[in-house]
């Protein structure tokens, strides 16, 4: 009996032990899970309750500034006071709409601004306004006639809310007040863009404006008081139309290039280069993008930011170009303009090309248009027209006649023609200015023979000159010539590293063996100022076909005001071809294009003699009609185009050790007799030039 009792009681004492051992196990879990829910995952399930997310957005940078070769600022940026909006995940459009309306209180925003409201916009406005009212605007009939054409779910929306728009009536958008239609403003633009991606709200804030909301932003769920950037292009409208443009954020990113930038990193509404040297040089300009973590509460609103990288800014350009030299060509083309506009009713643009012939260096690319405003006489920068626009440019080409001549051995340095009208079947005389008799290579291109030109350009086509034959030239011939003129940069691209290059005009239709002879002397084919300027480089230079360029050098940005940065890479001149031709061809035409400018009754002596620069090069003339846009002068009254004549010269200084190369194009002058306006801004350009060179110690390297 004893026995059985002290045998129970083990069993219950097993029991209860078992029972606390299961007791204390389930706590333990507790005690362990509470550990983990705690300290493990407590962050978590306080986002969790909160309802908050983390979000990295990239924010722009700096964008690299633009100097010119002797460190002076061209471009810039300016620091302006913004009020930006990010929108979050979850914020609805009435939730928008009620910052708007505390922004609207401290924001000024501008007529013109306001202006730009659509009338869409006012009146999916007047529509969150008016709620009531607009439901009333459907009536089931409209349901139904949807429901007919099996119209459901968020189509059958979309179209009754366009209904509803479309029947919103002038007088009730005149209820719009004037502060509604700021709030207006305000919130589309906290409405555009992408969700935690910041929108600008207004730039170049006031003082109070910015410490206003800066100092309350807690009460501005999502809205940030930053410091972001303007571009500032220093000198105004000079070198203008070459340094290009950048996008708005309103623009972003161009719909034709979208995937190339967004695979790069690039927001839509990121700003960026659209045209020119902003376009060409955007990766070098455009720096690497700051990142941000934006935490959110629940409704999306960003309560916390957090910097994970600073990011980097764009990295600088200096250009080959000199302002100082580049504003002294511009002001020489307008004085011209202005002083021959009266006299020639067709003359309405002019250019100038000045580059290093020995390393292609751009230093000055000016172009000037006349244009009409209100009645009034404008000019306006076209230096893009130097590489976009195109001329025949006469007897400037001469050099190029005379050097494939020579290279096809249809002529040999000292060949003799005599000078005098050439006549061939069906055609009028072909001619020189003058008749000049027997001439050599040196003294055709001294008094710019077209006789001379002419003939060569028979022999390279295989024929000899029959008075009163016909011509019997085949289109071989034209690719021959062309091929040669290329190697030196007519007729083909200069390489220039800038977009929307023109590569001149070769007309292949309609061939008659007589254009041969025009293509010879400059008057068929069409090249721009830049390919001028490139054709007499390699001429000076020796034979090196140097791709022109506007980039010398790419440097850090810093912080220092005054301090270009630290080189990061230097642009090394670059051989797009060597002419291969023998020297003595070379330097047979340079001394040819020395005579024209030095020596007796060269075209050029009357302008260049005995200037302490020794110039040399040729002058051009080139019979044509009117191109231009103007047609109350362009046409007579028949209605074709004005005969009129387009005025060149091109050339390098100095003769015997050349450092500047030079090109000037004056298209469509009435009056060729006489008229030395090509030759005038050659002197004034060259004079420019070598002034800076020798009182300011430019242009060492």
């Amino acid at each position: 009996m004893k026995q059985s009792k002290t045998l129970q009681k083990n069993r219950v004492s097993i029991r209860l032990n078992i029972l606390f051992l299961c007791i204390f196990l389930s706590f333990s879990a507790i005690i362990i899970r509470l550990g983990k829910v705690q300290i493990v995952d407590g962050e978590g399930y306080k986002n969790a309750v909160e309802k908050q997310e983390n979000a990295t957005v990239s924010t722009t940078v700096p964008r690299g500034q633009i100097f010119d070769r002797e460190g002076e600022k061209v471009v810039n940026n300016t620091a302006v006071r913004t009020i930006s909006y990010t929108k979050g995940k979850d914020i609805t459009s009435e939730e928008i709409l009620k910052i708007a309306k505390k922004l609207s209180k401290i924001l000024e925003i501008t007529e013109e601004d306001i202006n730009r409201l659509t009338e869409t916009d006012k009146k999916d406005y007047w529509m969150q306004l008016n709620k009531e009212k607009m439901k009333k605007k459907i009536t089931k009939k409209d349901e139904e006639n949807l429901r007919k054409q099996n119209i459901e779910g968020k189509e059958f929306d979309k179209k009754i809310d366009e209904l509803r728009r479309g029947r919103v009536t002038a007088e009730e958008l005149n209820e719009l007040s004037p502060q509604d239609l700021k709030i207006l403003t305000i919130k589309g633009r906290m409405n555009s863009g992408y969700k935690m991606t910041p929108q600008i709200i207004k730039k170049n804030v006031s003082e109070k404006e910015y410490a206003t909301i800066s100092e309350n932003l807690s009460e501005f769920p999502g809205v940030d008081a930053t410091i972001d950037w303007e571009r500032n292009y220093v000198n105004g409208e000079l070198f203008r139309s070459v340094l290009g443009n950048i996008t708005s954020t309103e623009e972003g990113l161009p719909k034709e290039n979208l995937d190339y930038y967004l695979v790069r990193d690039y927001d839509r509404n990121d700003r960026i280069g659209k045209s020119y040297i902003e376009q060409r040089y955007e990766d070098v300009l455009h720096g690497t993008k700051a990142e941000v973590k934006n935490v959110t509460d629940r409704k999306g609103n960003v309560i916390q930011t957090e910097t994970i990288s600073k990011g980097k800014n764009g990295n600088n350009l200096i250009m080959t170009i000199d302002m100082k030299l580049q504003k002294a060509v511009e002001e020489i083309l307008e004085k011209q303009l202005k002083a021959y506009k009266g006299s020639e009713p067709l003359l309405d643009r002019a250019f100038v090309v000045m580059m290093n012939p020995n390393t292609g260096e751009v230093l000055s690319m000016a172009g000037k248009k006349l244009g009409k405003k209100d009645r009034n006489i404008e000019i306006a920068d076209y230096a893009l027209g130097t590489m976009t626009s195109s001329y025949e440019l006469g007897s400037t080409v001469k050099g190029a006649t005379v050097l494939t001549g020579f290279e096809t051995k249809a002529i040999t340095p000292g060949t003799n023609f005599n000078d005098a009208p050439m006549k061939f079947k069906g055609t009028k005389e072909k001619k020189s200015w003058k008749d000049f008799g027997i001439v050599d290579d040196l003294r055709a291109l001294q008094v710019s023979s077209n006789v001379y030109m002419f003939n060569t350009a028979l022999k390279i086509a295989g024929i000899d000159y029959v008075p009163n034959s016909s011509l019997d030239i085949k289109a071989s011939a034209f690719e021959k010539m062309r091929y040669y003129f290329g190697q030196f940069g007519l007729g083909v691209p200069t390489g220039i590293d800038l977009p929307n290059e023109t590569s001149g005009i070769m007309k292949k239709e309609n061939y008659q063996p007589g254009f041969l002879l025009d293509l010879a002397i400059g008057q068929y084919d069409t090249y721009t100022p830049l390919q001028l300027a490139q054709y007499v480089s390699t001429i000076a230079n020796g034979g090196n076909r140097l791709k022109p360029q506007i980039l010398r050098e790419i440097r850090e940005q810093t912080t220092k005001t005054e301090d270009i940065g630290k080189i990061v890479k230097s642009m090394e001149p670059v051989v797009l071809n060597h002419v291969d031709m023998k020297k003595e061809y070379i330097d047979r035409v340079k001394e040819g294009f020395r005579r024209v400018f030095q020596e007796g009754d060269g075209t050029g002596v009357s302008t260049f003699k005995n200037l302490p620069y020794k110039p040399a090069g040729k002058t051009g003339t080139a019979q044509t009609v009117y191109g231009g846009d103007d047609n109350s002068v362009g046409k007579d009254q028949e209605g074709n185009r004005v005969r009129c004549y387009n005025l060149t010269l091109t050339g390098y200084a100095p003769y015997d050790k050349p450092e500047v190369a030079f090109s000037v194009v004056v298209p469509w002058i009435i009056n060729d007799k006489g008229n030395k306006v090509n030759s005038i801004i050659g002197k004034e350009v060259l004079d420019a030039y070598f002034n800076l060179k020798n009182n300011q110690g430019k242009y060492a390297n």
